[in-house]
């Protein structure tokens, strides 16, 4: 997820603002400094979050649905000719995306995400261009990146109890 949030505000620099070189790199060091949190509890001692088969089949055909349905509104929205969409129809499939997740795993972070993601989008068609694509970007890097640092604190815990526990 925070891999995905430093894309979705790279590509709103890049789009929006027409920024370029390195300036683009930057919010990719949220992704590096999640991705270091996520190694630490990764390499904890205990038992993490570990999905169940039905959670695992959610995840893996809500996945298989986002990789489609990105293909898909960037295509209309393309031909279209109606680029200050992008950002916002993406940020509708990611939404979208984790809702039939947090249906399977019960885990109402998850609804909030999936929601927030809708709401950025819903703003990012209503607000007039340019703007609409930089709050549609800015908002869904920021959910995702938070998201992000709640599952690492989650499975954290998670292994915390199961170490205490033994």
């Amino acid at each position: 997820m925070s891999f995905f949030g430093a894309v979705f505000a790279s590509l709103t620099l890049y789009w929006q603002w027409h920024l370029s070189g390195v300036t683009l790199a930057l919010p990719f060091l949220g992704f590096i400094l999640i991705g270091f949190a996520a190694d630490y509890v990764i390499r904890a001692p205990g038992a993490g979050i570990v999905p169940s088969p039905k959670e695992e089949r959610a995840i893996m055909w809500s996945s298989i649905g986002e990789g489609v349905g990105l293909f898909l509104a960037a295509n209309i929205v393309i031909n279209l000719h109606r680029p200050e969409f992008l950002l916002p129809s993406m940020a509708l499939v990611v939404g979208l995306h984790f809702l039939p997740i947090a249906f399977a795993a019960g885990f109402r972070p998850f609804f909030g995400l999936g929601t927030t993601l809708v709401v950025a989008a819903i703003l990012g068609f209503i607000v007039e261009a340019p703007r609409g694509g930089e709050v549609a970007g800015f908002m869904a890097a920021g959910a995702l990146w938070l998201a992000s640092g709640i599952a690492v604190r989650r499975d954290w815990l998670a292994k915390e109890r199961t170490v205490a526990a033994v």
